[in-house]
């Protein structure tokens, strides 16, 4: 076994004490939101809730998890989440698997890959995008959700470069063997690409579990709204003309910051509990799905 030098030991230490505080200091935040939804509006507003609530009460839960919009739109982001990622990485993956090729297997793969790469740098704009949309009937419907980003560019890089990075020598014995390409990407490629498979999947339901932005566009009526687009309006304006007198009665004990912090914490609650099963192949994936080329 090898013994670490001095200088080495000293250096990982102070890595992993600077790395623990600036973890420490990240988490600080979000401690704080869930701090103030959990405190009362009184103390919310006098800004002395800290890290820890101050007269503990979950009316803020109540107040928006009583709504059935909220049910609603947590339904549309979730079947968004469901149906929008798996078409996400599977056409990552088709998209992927032909642009990692060398030039003499696919003649025209530098010329598809520049065009991928030109609609990262440069869009139309909002107003084409918007008009591409609702001339092809989607504005709307679920799919103006779902099938505008069916093919994040990011990603399709992120996996090209991995499935270069995987043995030729494993693909000509396949196809030595009578294995068609399709065969390969789903036999092969793919059980070898399971980090990258795992990051691109935790880039597609992150981004479509905290996109709003789309949802207030392209949705003309509220109960089609994703959850974040949802949040949105109800941080911005409470209509006090469609509640009844308990709906009233609960707002009177709450205020904007105890019900944005709630509000914050649930959006996020999924994502938390997601996140930490795919970290692992997260940096993995990321780093040898970059590096590579």
């Amino acid at each position: 076994m090898t013994r670490l030098s001095f200088g080495r030991k000293f250096f990982l230490t102070f890595d992993y004490i600077l790395l623990s505080i600036l973890a420490f200091l990240c988490l600080l935040p979000l401690v704080n939101v869930l701090a103030i939804s959990f405190s009362s509006s009184t103390a919310a507003t006098a800004n002395i809730v800290k890290f820890w609530p101050v007269d503990f009460n979950l009316k803020s839960y109540t107040y928006a998890l009583s709504k059935p919009e909220f049910s609603d739109a947590y339904w549309v982001t979730i079947k968004r989440v469901l149906i929008g990622t798996p078409i996400n990485v599977i056409l990552t993956m088709l998209v992927a698997y032909p642009l990692s090729k060398d030039d003499r297997l696919f003649r025209w793969r530098k010329y598809y890959s520049w065009v991928f790469i030109f609609t990262m740098l440069f869009n139309g704009g909002l107003i084409p995008w918007y008009m591409t949309i609702k001339t092809l009937g989607l504005i709307d419907t679920f799919w103006a959700l779902v099938l505008p980003g069916a093919v994040p560019v990011f990603s399709v890089i992120l996996l090209l470069n991995f499935f270069r990075g995987i043995p030729k020598e494993i693909e000509e014995a396949a196809l030595i063997d009578g294995c068609t390409h399709w065969r390969i990407l789903w036999r092969i490629f793919l059980p070898l690409s399971a980090p990258a498979i795992a990051t691109i999947t935790l880039f597609a339901l992150v981004g479509h579990w905290n996109s709003w932005f789309d949802g207030l566009i392209l949705m003309n009526k509220t109960e089609h709204y994703p959850l974040q687009s949802y949040l949105q309006t109800l941080v911005i304006s409470f209509d006090l003309k469609i509640m009844n007198v308990k709906e009233a009665e609960l707002l009177s004990q709450i205020n904007n910051r105890t019900l944005k912090a709630s509000q914050i914490f649930l959006a996020a609650l999924p994502i938390m509990l997601t996140y930490p099963f795919l970290q692992k192949y997260f940096m993995k994936g990321i780093v040898m799905g970059s590096v590579k080329g």
